[in-house]
This record gives structure tokens, C-alpha cells and sequence, in this order.
């Protein structure tokens, strides 16, 4: 493998936007900066799946009333 080609393997973009915001709310709810519930604090991590299968359900129920017709 060439210097080249392992360069371009390795580049896998960090950690992402979610996830610093994520680490970020995390520091601050610990250091008593913010009172926000956990709820909040660890939507970054989980917010976008949440957000997918939500996406997905209305797609499967907008099949599923297209297919009745």
C-alpha cells in the first residue's frame, strides 16, 4: 500500500458536530454550569436516530395508507 493510499484509509472525518456538543453539555451539566435535565444534556448522542426513525415510521405509514387505495 502506498503512502497515498494509507493516507486516504485514515481519513475518517472525527468525532462530528453531534458528538462535540454532546461531550460539551456533558462538561457543563457536571460542572454545574447548566440544570438541564440528562434528557437534554445526551440528545446530541441520541437525537439524530430518534430523529430516523421517526422519518422512517412516516414513510411506512405513507406506503401503507397509498397501498389501501
Amino acid at each position: 500500500m502506498s503512502k497515498q493510499d494509507n493516507v486516504r484509509a485514515n481519513n475518517n472525518g472525527g468525532i462530528g458536530i453531534f458528538g462535540l456538543l454532546g461531550v460539551l453539555f456533558v462538561a457543563l451539566k457536571l460542572t454545574g454550569v447548566i440544570t438541564w435535565s440528562w434528557w437534554w444534556v445526551t440528545l446530541p448522542f441520541w437525537g439524530g436516530i430518534a430523529l430516523l426513525l421517526v422519518i422512517i415510521a412516516i414513510i411506512t405509514l405513507i406506503a401503507l395508507a397509498t397501498d389501501r387505495k
